[in-house]
């Protein structure tokens, strides 16, 4: 498997060595640089060619946010997951919208990490349910407003959308309608192509938008990581 390439980009040294010495246990994730700020990580993000970002948002010069929006216009193959030392709807619905492919509070333990990390390889986001729920809430809107006729998706890919939406794994998709993973795969990449989507997670928010999905159960708060469903897709049976 090709190695995931991975920059770390945070003002704090020891929290960078923390996290650089988690993914040290794995061989398949190798540290291509450090950054600092976030002028520092667009630099980097164009020489190094990460395949994921792991950036604070909260940073000296150039914050999180306005980094992870520049880097998506130079590179929008490259999957930002965004870390806080605190939730704040306003900076998560802010991160979502411009692309971040996952949020994760800083105090995320090592082996919760490098399952997420794992997750956004297969295209799944990496975010624990509670915040996947917060972002289906503040983006639900009446289910009278339902896609029109130039709605560009086929019957099939909306019921990809659907299970997307429902918090399912590409492997539990892929059982469910009786296809392989590769298949569904291929029917994300068109799906987030047509609706001109970045990621999964804003693939989701378009299927509660319009209404294809019905309300999603409350989340306890709960961090055990084998029922984090929401959004999440992730998958820890592997």
């Amino acid at each position: 498997m090709k190695p995931l390439r991975i920059l770390l980009v945070d003002d704090h040294p020891l929290y960078r060595k923390g996290v650089r010495d988690a993914l040290a246990s794995r061989p398949e994730m190798i540290v291509v640089g450090e950054a600092e700020d976030g002028n520092e990580a667009i630099a980097l993000a164009r020489t190094a060619a990460p395949d994921i970002i792991l950036m604070d948002i909260s940073m000296p010069n150039c914050e999180g946010l306005e980094a992870l929006r520049a880097i998506k216009r130079e590179r929008p193959q490259t999957q930002v997951i965004m870390l806080t030392v605190a939730e704040d709807n306003a900076s998560l619905f802010e991160a979502i919208r411009s692309g971040a492919a996952g949020y994760l509070l800083k105090n995320v333990r090592a082996g919760d990490l490098l399952q997420m990390l794992d997750a956004v390889r297969r295209g799944e986001p990496a975010m624990p349910g509670r915040l996947a729920a917060r972002i289906l809430q503040e983006f639900r809107q009446p289910r009278e407003a339902k896609a029109d006729a130039t709605d560009p998706l086929t019957s099939r890919e909306k019921t990809v959308l659907e299970h997307v939406a429902l918090g399912e794994s590409n492997r539990e998709i892929a059982e469910a309608l009786c296809i392989t993973e590769h298949t569904v795969k291929v029917h994300l990449r068109t799906i987030l192509e047509k609706l001109h989507l970045q990621n999964r997670i804003q693939a989701a928010v378009y299927a509660v938008r319009q209404g294809l999905v019905g309300d999603h159960p409350e989340q306890d708060g709960r961090e055990c990581p084998h029922d984090r469903r929401s959004l999440t897709g992730d998958d820890h049976d592997r």
